[in-house]
């Protein structure tokens, strides 16, 4: 049965760290890691929870679609 905190954690388990330093999600990493934790969401669910639910990261996808990438920012004026 899925539980609710186990949101948080799989979208903290579907960050990557780049080896410039950033550190990115994408919306299909996510929903990955959420069908390990017997969440079946589909992909605009999951931007949907992204967008709402976390202030650091801001989308930053160069393709349409809802399959989309977000990184962590600096809202005091660093990426």
């Amino acid at each position: 049965m899925p539980r609710r905190d186990d949101i948080e954690t799989a979208f903290r388990a579907a960050v990557e760290f780049k080896p410039d330093a950033r550190r990115i999600v994408t919306t299909e990493a996510f929903v990955r890691e959420l069908q390990k934790h017997n969440w079946d969401w589909t992909l605009k669910e999951a931007n949907k929870w992204i967008e709402l639910s976390v202030s650091t990261f801001r989308d930053v996808s160069t393709e349409e679609g809802e399959n989309r990438t977000f990184t962590l920012y600096n809202p005091n004026g660093g990426l």
